[in-house]
């Protein structure tokens, strides 16, 4: 079978082909361009041609897609309308008491600065459900609704959700108002907080679901054009979407709920780095350089890590639906240096993107970037991938624009680039470890995309990694993670009571209902009972707490020793997050969670046999290292990848090409090529002497 993955960059898309049967792969990657479902359908002709297959020989076609983030990042979505409760029309104005950064005198609160609706499209309808049940204190006024979605239509709201209070107990007023809505504005984009995220916190459930509405209408117009568009190129296999946690999903569920699309490319990549290494190391850390942003994910022992839903904020906004936990920072090949009104030197998060793109692909770029600072440095070919040649002197005149701003050599400043770059991925990296109580020191960094493998190496020295993994096709490992995913969906329901006497046998029919739900809808995807799988978890809190813990649940037969070894478990979780723990504390069951995964096939490693160490080498390149406190040339050799030996060790400095991406091997590193095509660079060495100590 062949299998297709498509990454969608800020700058290149990438594709990856697998043939599961043969181990074979091919890769591509094509400027992203302004229309990117034409760029895939052009990039499936040019894959399944170098593959020497047709687009109708694909059995599964997995496609990471930024279109929903960048229309939040950007803040360009949909004129958005809210059907809500009366008497709490500024929910999601006022939001919580506690200020995002208490003591800043130049506070920017996002949903008061940039509100995804606008008050005046904040509409109060007459309606009332309370606690615990959902009982109906006052019936839905359908009047007043209709009246309100026509005041919306008029208005040019072109997307409309409907958030009630207490609709997480009870969706039967959602569903009616959205139902009226649809009928008075059949072309626009509706969607219920019920439908999006049924839990309790209503600043978090209305954001949330306002985010899924201004992203709603951009996702489904681009879902809909690639789905048509897959379909023209020949691929009848259909199309599968990555999502935030870690699954894929059908188009139609994405294009509904495509608020579970938000980091959909980054979490691909962190899926790759889980797959090249092959999950043989414990602790993983994940380091995704693309041309205009860097993504550092935390692989922990017990696998991918999930954002913790009080810390998952996306654009100042919060978001209450899974996340793997991704750190991304402005600091890509992209990256634009610049010099602030204090003479200091920073680089991005500002970046020249896929157009004009830094100025040495000769696109009309003036600006300098990291790519410019890197060619300067001797780091880069003179060609990529794509059949970018890269002009040297373009590069050189920017750079040395810039050296005259910040009052260095051009070659100093050059070095300056790369380390400002490197300094801001290390600090990235602190966040999601040092700061965690973990230690960087039994970490893995597995470095791709185009500019990943270039800067780990000395990443990891500032950082006190020992060992770089670099995947067999770095530039497209994201496109290659997805395929290594499954359909995924997840599901949380509130369901708040005290733990202690609670009823096991309603536990678990709440339990047992939501599962009936997804595995039906597995079932509509095509997936047999022998490849669907639901996990149960619950969030538990001690009563008075703000926050709870996600607990797993084993078994799915309850009596009371289980509701015992769930406390139980509550405990030791609390204890190792927070180094403490109240063994008397009434515990407080809060929400359902559900984990239906359905298992598509994967693409399996293959063993390759290598060249030699004469055979790769293909030039020396003049490449610039800060050694001993001093930034120098040093005479490097060139090597070109898929020709490097097997098991042999090799010395730095290197600099190794391949289509997809180049790597860097500092002086007194040295570089191994594995069984499994991996690249690990061992990160001792020089190369960034002195870069933590200014």
């Amino acid at each position: 079978m062949k299998a297709l993955g498509i990454d969608v960059g800020g700058t290149f898309t990438d594709f990856i082909l697998f043939d599961t049967d043969s181990g074979g792969s091919w890769v591509a990657k094509l400027s992203s361009g302004t229309d990117t479902a034409a760029t895939v359908s052009e990039g499936i002709d040019h894959i399944t041609g170098e593959g020497g297959c047709a687009p109708s020989d694909i059995g599964l076609l997995i496609h990471g897609t930024t279109v929903a983030t960048n229309a939040l990042l950007e803040f360009e979505g949909a004129e958005v309308g809210m059907l809500t409760t009366k008497g709490f029309r500024d929910v999601t104005y006022i939001g919580r008491h506690q200020r995002p950064e208490n003591y800043s005198i130049q506070l920017d609160i996002p949903w008061q600065a940039r509100p995804l609706v606008k008050r005046r499209h904040r509409i109060p309808v007459p309606e009332r459900l309370g606690p615990p049940d959902g009982e109906v204190l006052e019936p839905l006024d359908r009047d007043a609704v209709r009246a309100a979605a026509e005041k919306l239509r008029d208005a040019g709201v072109d997307s409309v959700a409907v958030c009630f209070l207490f609709s997480y107990l009870n969706p039967a007023h959602e569903q009616q108002a959205a139902e009226i809505a649809r009928e008075v504005m059949p072309d626009a984009y509706v969607c219920a907080s019920s439908e999006v995220v049924p839990q309790f916190r209503e600043f978090e459930r209305f954001t949330t679901t306002a985010i899924n509405a201004f992203v709603g209408p951009t996702v489904k117009s681009y879902v809909d054009r690639l789905a048509a568009r897959v379909a023209d190129s020949g691929v009848e296999s259909g199309l599968h979407i990555m999502q935030s946690n870690g699954g894929t999903a059908t188009p139609e569920v994405a294009a509904a709920r495509p608020v579970t699309l938000l980091l959909s490319g980054p979490v691909g990549g962190v899926m790759g780095g889980i797959w090249s290494a092959d999950r043989e190391e414990s602790y993983l850390a994940t380091l995704d350089v693309g041309g205009t942003s860097a993504d550092i994910g935390i692989v922990a022992e017990e696998g991918l890590v999930e954002a913790r839903s009080r810390d998952t904020w996306i654009a100042g906004y919060p978001v209450m639906v899974p996340i793997i936990d991704i750190e991304t920072i402005g600091a890509g090949g992209g990256s634009i240096a610049y010099v602030d009104a204090a003479a200091g030197l920073h680089v991005g998060p500002r970046s020249a993107g896929a157009e004009p793109g830094p100025a040495a692909y000769g696109w009309g770029g003036e600006e300098p970037t990291l790519t410019d600072a890197n060619v300067v440095l001797g780091r880069l070919p003179s060609e990529l991938a794509g059949g970018i040649e890269l002009d040297a002197e373009r590069a050189e005149a920017v750079i040395a624009k810039l050296a005259g701003e910040v009052g260095l050599p051009v070659l100093e400043t050059a070095v300056g680039v790369v380390r400002i770059v490197n300094e801001n991925m290390a600090a990235a990296l602190r966040t999601k470890t040092v700061q965690r109580g973990l230690d960087p020191r039994e970490f893995v960094l597995c470095a791709f995309g185009g500019g990943g493998p270039l800067q780990a190496a000395e990443l990891a020295q500032i950082s006190g990694i020992p060992k770089v993994l670099i995947p067999p096709h770095p530039g497209v490992t994201s496109a290659a993670g997805l395929l290594t995913s499954d359909l995924r969906y997840d599901v949380s329901k509130s369901f708040l009571r005290p733990l202690a006497g609670i009823d096991p046998k309603a536990l678990q029919d709440a339990f047992a209902e939501q599962e009936a739900a997804l595995e039906a809808q597995l079932r509509r995807d095509g997936r047999s009972d022998e490849e669907i799988g639901i996990d149960w978890a619950a969030d538990l809190r001690y009563q008075g707490q703000s926050y709870e813990l996600k607990i797993p649940i084993g078994s799915k037969e309850f009596d009371a020793q289980r509701i015992e070894e769930l406390r139980e478990s509550f405990h030791r979780s609390h204890e190792q997050e927070f180094g403490h723990h109240f063994p008397d504390f009434e515990i407080e069951l809060v929400n359902l969670r559900l984990t239906a995964v359905g298992a598509l096939p994967h693409p399996e490693h293959t063993e390759v046999s290598g060249g030699s160490l004469a055979d790769a080498e293909l030039q020396e390149a003049s490449v610039a290292f800060t050694t001993d406190g001093e930034v120098r040339r040093i005479e490097t050799p060139v090597l070109r990848r898929d020709l490097l030996p097997v098991g042999e060790p090799i010395p730095g400095p290197a600099v190794i090409v391949q289509l997809d991406s180049t790597s860097l091997v500092p002086p007194g590193a040295e570089v191994t090529r594995d069984a499994i095509d991996n690249l690990v660079v061992s990160a001792t060495g020089n190369a960034q002497e002195g870069a933590s100590d200014e």
